[in-house]
């Protein structure tokens, strides 16, 4: 018998299956998908405290998230790093001294260490407004952090392996029967099925949350969750400087637009509309496309139409249902929900950010402390992730290091190479003294070196899985490339 089944495997199954295996625990983690193939690949890509939400008055959740970005920071600075955010003055809109006043609490409430505080910037005296329509003269610039999502959720995955959990990708768990003491749960993998036992199950199946309650037949058929649909466009760079800005709309959203893969693009996000339809399938509409390029327009000199979107993705953030009345005000914090009254206990996972997956992690373990009582104690807020044990956090340095160690290969690939694995870019490059050395090149600087890499240690099981969510390089390919690289990826893996 294993002590817990983890279903889902995005940024919060990942999480909670890497703490607990790191507490001495038998965990199974399965997904039905790949790692962060849904809404974990789709965030807006932030390590932030969530500015928007002081006009909520939520400061919890605000404080949490801002206490842990500069925990990630230090545990993952080769996939999380600074970025400054400039917040033009729309006079149209909120006033200068709330903002400031709002800015103030952003940096004060979290007990701010790593990253700099907010200053204000004029035009006359700053080249980052040079984007901007000449009216807005006034912006304040202020501190959060990027982050490669998909990357992250892979990670926790790794450790998790690493420290004895079973990670099972393209398996469904298509029955649960509950008993007074374990659960029987049956999990189903390219069609064939298997029935494991376990003492307790972890729900942290994002959007099909409800579905999983659904398969205990004891369960009351209640509706849990509220579907809220985040897109982004993604167009040609759109303005100069690692920069990015954070935009105010009339209708009170608020929108970035960010430096995104190297620089080559803008990432401009995001929307929060209502959803009921395909949870497998998310796309954007022709409406927020038109949406989004307007918000964006309204501030740049150069407009941002739909012909000039590049790319595009969205994703269903699973919220708990408080019942407020606007999408945008539906609280983004995590409802933990234990339910041991009829026999073996489910935890089911509800909401939820990025940001604070990690203290979620830590608050599942809690919630389940009485039925695993002599686990180890908290341990993630001090540990690195795979590839973050970089010496002081100090990216810059170990990077120059990497780029005398492989002179011969081009400083661009051990750049993306280094942001990408950290520490472990070694286990990938080996002893290459050339490009050839890395085997086959499938164009956008992506080689099989790299490839075997990612089957064999990141649980990549098809292009796909390599080309959008292990990296971004499907936006750097041509589609000649693209397809290339899938029949060749088919022939060699099978998938």
């Amino acid at each position: 018998m294993h002590d817990i089944l983890v279903i889902g495997g995005g940024i919060n199954g990942t999480g909670i299956a890497r703490d607990a295996a790191g507490r001495g625990l038998d965990v199974v983690l399965c997904e039905k998908d790949d790692l962060a193939q849904h809404t974990s690949s789709s965030s807006t890509k932030l390590i932030h405290g969530g500015l928007r939400y002081l006009e909520q008055y939520d400061f919890s959740l605000v404080r949490k998230a801002l206490i842990e970005r500069e925990i990630l920071l230090k545990a993952a600075p080769h996939i999380i790093w600074p970025m400054r955010f400039v917040l033009p003055h729309h006079k149209a809109l909120r006033p200068a001294w709330l903002i400031r006043l709002g800015l103030f609490i952003y940096d004060h409430l979290g007990g701010r260490k790593i990253l700099p505080a907010t200053t204000t910037l004029r035009r006359k005296s700053t080249s980052k407004l040079d984007a901007l329509k000449d009216e807005f003269r006034l912006a304040f610039e202020y501190s959060d952090c990027w982050v490669e999502d998909s990357r992250l959720v892979v990670l926790n995955a790794v450790d998790a392996k690493a420290r004895g959990a079973e990670i099972l990708t393209q398996t469904w768990c298509t029955s649960l029967t509950r008993h007074t003491d374990h659960w029987e749960a049956v999990l189903e993998t390219s069609g064939e099925t298997h029935t494991r036992q376990f003492k307790a199950v972890v729900n942290a199946a994002g959007a099909w949350v409800d579905d999983i309650l659904d398969l205990d037949s004891n369960q009351p058929d209640v509706t849990h969750l509220r579907l809220v649909k985040g897109s982004h466009i993604i167009v040609p760079r759109w303005h100069e400087g690692d920069h990015a800005y954070f935009f105010q709309n009339g209708d009170g959203r608020i929108m970035f637009a960010i430096p995104y893969e190297r620089g080559e693009f803008t990432l401009i996000g995001t929307t929060d509309v209502p959803y009921d339809a395909d949870r497998d399938k998310v796309e954007i509409t022709q409406d927020e496309i038109e949406y989004l390029c307007d918000g964006a327009s309204e501030y740049y000199k150069v407009p941002v139409t739909p012909a000039d979107v590049a790319a595009t993705y969205s994703g269903v953030r699973p919220l708990y249902d408080d019942h407020a009345a606007n999408a945008s005000k539906v609280t983004r914090d995590y409802v933990l929900k234990l339910d041991d009254g009829a026999g073996a206990p489910i935890l089911s996972v509800f909401g939820g950010k990025i940001t604070t997956y990690r203290e979620l992690a830590e608050d599942a373990m809690a919630t389940l402390a009485g039925i695993f009582s002599e686990t180890a104690p908290d341990w993630t807020q001090t540990a690195s992730l795979p590839g973050g044990d970089i010496p002081d956090a100090d990216f810059s340095s170990f990077l120059g290091e990497l780029l005398r160690e492989y002179a011969a290969l081009d400083p661009a690939l051990i750049e993306r190479l280094a942001r990408a694995y950290g520490t472990r870019v070694r286990l990938l490059l080996g002893k290459a003294e050339s490009e050839a050395g890395l085997g086959r090149a499938f164009g956008a600087g992506l080689f099989e070196a790299e490839v075997n890499y990612l089957v064999e240690s990141e649980f990549a099981r098809s292009a796909e899985d390599i080309l959008w969510r292990r990296s971004k390089l499907g936006l750097h390919m041509s589609e000649n490339e693209r397809r290339a690289f899938a029949d060749w990826f088919a022939e060699r893996y099978g998938a």
